[in-house]
């Protein structure tokens, strides 16, 4: 028996732009839509560079500065982008349909303050000082805390419950933050090497770094897509969804290391970004539905799209100089969130 999630009022309300074999065309729509956005990456910054430029660059190489920026600067910032963009939106789309919490993004389970720890601390005691060297800190930060927060949400009677994982993800992260500000205050220059990390950027990374975090990133889009069945029928309850003959605690399992897989390796390479995770699954919801089979692969599109105009504008909003795509997804996604829930569609499940 086939598991669907079934449609809420607010659903009804305000209908998704595709439904139905319909949806096909909602994807084909987020991926031209994703092509124009790394045009626009490769193209925009200090340096302009004409669409004809952009292609020249990988079809005749000439070692022009045009080229030089495209290949060598925008193009590896752009591939990261994509990938930290679809890892982000895949994980808040999980997140949000194993706590079947609207307002979870990857910080409910502690991940991104389990990654600001580890890193923090390997500044400070280690004296590790370039994104490269605690990437990986930051990876094993977000894995652990995500471990500990399932281990307490997993005890007690009401086991594994969405209440209990937010409850246990919020109470971890609020130690770790703690914990994350006394060792950042302890000494300037940690405090000023945890600065540049924690703001959340694409630039200053290299695609040595994708490469380190891209088999986690990639187990863990995979582990998202094939959850898609499983967290339709968890959003009809656990209940029904044992009675489909779902495996709920394993489910759950298999769900969190999507998240601590897409999140932690895209933390790890980026920074935590804000927003992705948290606005992204809503408007896929807009456009294909609650289906999880269709909300997943959609969220991976629209994810690396809002990212990539993130960064875009940073660097044209205040050229010659340049915003750090956390601080403009901060600027974007507050104003977008509280519209979304003003105009009803923060829909849970």
């Amino acid at each position: 028996m086939t598991a669907a999630t079934a449609p809420s009022e607010e659903d009804r309300r305000s209908p998704p732009l595709f439904t139905g074999p319909a949806r096909v065309a909602g994807l084909v729509v987020a991926a031209v839509l994703l092509v124009v956005a790394v045009l626009l990456s490769l193209a925009v910054g200090a340096l302009p560079v004409s669409p004809l430029q952009v292609v020249t660059a990988f079809t005749d190489y000439s070692g022009t500065d045009a080229h030089v920026a495209v290949r060598e600067l925008r193009l590896p910032r752009t591939l990261i982008g994509i990938a930290v963009g679809a890892a982000l939106a895949a994980a808040g789309t999980v997140i949000q349909g194993v706590t079947r919490n609207p307002l979870a993004d990857p910080g409910i389970l502690g991940i991104e303050a389990g990654a600001a720890f580890a890193v923090v601390t390997a500044i400070y005691v280690l004296g590790i000082s370039t994104v490269g060297g605690y990437s990986w800190f930051a990876l094993a930060g977000a894995a652990v805390a995500a471990v500990v927060v399932y281990a307490l949400g997993a005890s007690g009677r009401a086991a594994s419950s969405p209440v209990t994982l937010a409850l246990a993800g919020a109470a971890v992260a609020a130690l770790l933050i703690a914990l994350t500000s006394a060792l950042a205050l302890l000494d300037s220059g940690t405090l000023d090497a945890f600065r540049f990390w924690v703001v959340g950027s694409l630039a200053g990374r290299d695609l040595a770094m994708l490469a380190g975090a891209a088999p986690f990133l990639g187990v863990g889009l995979l582990f998202a897509l094939a959850s898609g069945r499983a967290l339709n029928a968890l959003a009809l309850g656990e209940d029904v969804a044992r009675s489909l003959g779902q495996r709920v605690a394993l489910n759950r399992v298999l769900a969190a290391l999507a998240v601590v897989g897409c999140a932690g390796g895209a933390v790890a390479i980026a920074g935590p970004i804000g927003f992705v995770g948290l606005v992204v699954p809503h408007a896929a919801r807009a456009l294909v539905g609650p289906d999880y089979r269709w909300l997943l692969p959609s969220a991976m599109l629209l994810g690396p799209i809002l990212l990539l105009v993130a960064d875009v504008l940073g660097r044209v909003l205040v050229s010659p100089g340049e915003l750090q795509v956390g601080i403009v997804m901060a600027v974007i996604g507050a104003p977008v969130f509280i519209w979304l829930v003003r105009r009803g569609r923060l829909v849970a499940l």
